[in-house]
């Protein structure tokens, strides 16, 4: 058994006996760690709301057999801005409920660390843009492996008559691949996806008219992938 210093963006917390909580990070090099804060769930814990959801934090932690406990702690970012209006709320609930989805315990998670800071400071910045979450969601896609197909057929590699998208393909498909299956594409909508795909987050193009297309769709294609529902994107999605 041995300290360790670490770092991590916190995603969530669950109660751990009477006034314990397991506390689940994310950390560039450790990837999803799960430790315990003693006594923060009562009324003078000396973590205070140190360790709340979305909250950057450097711990010292106690390595244990089976999980950690956390000894120390200081916040790196608070994001206490973002906290203060429902809707970047939940756009930073989506982005942490997907990545915890994603980040697997014990593998350097160095690029999904970075993209939910980057996320997370958009969102400490301003209000929402309309299309962060898409492009938040389509970053974390291509981190994971399976960017979806925007610009050629997912099946055939043609760039031509490229009028559906396919779930099951992985991106867009042609008339001759699948004249029928996966959904209809409105006019402009791949275009628009692939401009989100390679903006920074903190500078998205100006939203139009395919912003709600644009995350209906990300939120089917990551949710087909993730083979499993996240429930914040469902409060902004609807």
């Amino acid at each position: 058994m041995a300290l360790r210093q670490d770092q991590g963006i916190v995603l969530r917390g669950y109660p751990f006996g009477e006034a314990d909580k397991v506390v689940v990070l994310l950390s560039p090099n450790h990837g999803k760690v799960r430790a315990v804060a003693k006594g923060v769930r009562k009324t003078k814990s000396r973590f205070g709301g140190r360790l709340e959801p979305f909250t950057h934090v450097d711990v010292l932690l106690y390595e244990g057999r089976n999980l950690d406990t956390i000894t120390q702690v200081s916040v790196v970012e608070a994001y206490s801005h973002l906290r203060l209006d429902l809707d970047r709320v939940l756009a930073a609930g989506t982005m942490v409920e997907a990545i915890d989805a994603v980040s697997q315990e014990g593998a350097g998670s160095h690029r999904q660390f970075l993209l939910l800071q980057r996320g997370l400071r958009a969102l400490e910045a301003g209000p929402v843009h309309p299309d962060l979450v898409a492009a938040f969601l389509l970053k974390l896609a291509a981190v994971v492996g399976v960017a979806p197909a925007l610009e050629t057929c997912a099946e055939c590699g043609s760039d031509r008559d490229l009028l559906r998208f396919s779930l099951a393909s992985g991106g867009v498909v042609c008339s001759r691949c699948s004249p029928e299956r996966g959904v209809k594409l409105r006019v402009g909508l791949t275009e628009h996806l692939a401009r989100l795909a390679s903006s920074e987050l903190g500078d998205l193009p100006p939203a139009g008219d395919l912003s709600r297309d644009a995350i209906g769709l990300t939120r089917r294609f990551v949710e087909y992938h993730l083979e499993q529902r996240l429930e914040s994107l469902s409060l902004i999605d609807g």
